[in-house]
């Protein structure tokens, strides 16, 4: 089994919650988001961050402005709706009972992945 792609789909799975953990800190800009996902070692590429964005942009999660920069075409500046932060309260709650369910759960197994009640000898 290839664990790259599996690894892979955990972070696709939360790069929304991280970009909105971002933008509810500060308004930014799109290079600004992927020097902080960068920062924590969630790699993304510009391809895979624009349609993120406006997905969440048209689910009025985010709004936006513009800003002339002194080098170069204006930059749009994203920063959270009042939607996107009762969006974002609940993705908290959610990935909080998630942790704590995973946590849980894989807490008292060896290190193969098998329960560690199975390794106990019959008495």
């Amino acid at each position: 089994m290839n664990t790259e792609n599996t690894k892979a789909q955990m972070r696709k799975g939360i790069l929304e919650f991280c970009i909105l953990s971002l933008i509810d800190q500060r308004e930014m800009y799109v290079s600004d988001l992927i020097d902080e996902l960068k920062k924590g070692k969630l790699d993304v590429v510009e391809g895979t961050l624009y349609p993120l964005l406006t997905r969440l942009k048209n689910g009025e999660f985010l709004s936006y402005r513009w800003e002339e920069s002194t080098g170069g075409p204006p930059r749009k500046y994203y920063q959270m709706t009042e939607k996107g932060k009762l969006f974002l309260a609940e993705l908290r709650n959610t990935w909080n009972e998630l942790t704590d369910s995973v946590n849980q759960i894989t807490k008292n197994t060896n290190p193969t992945g098998a329960p560690e009640s199975a390794f106990q000898p019959n008495s």
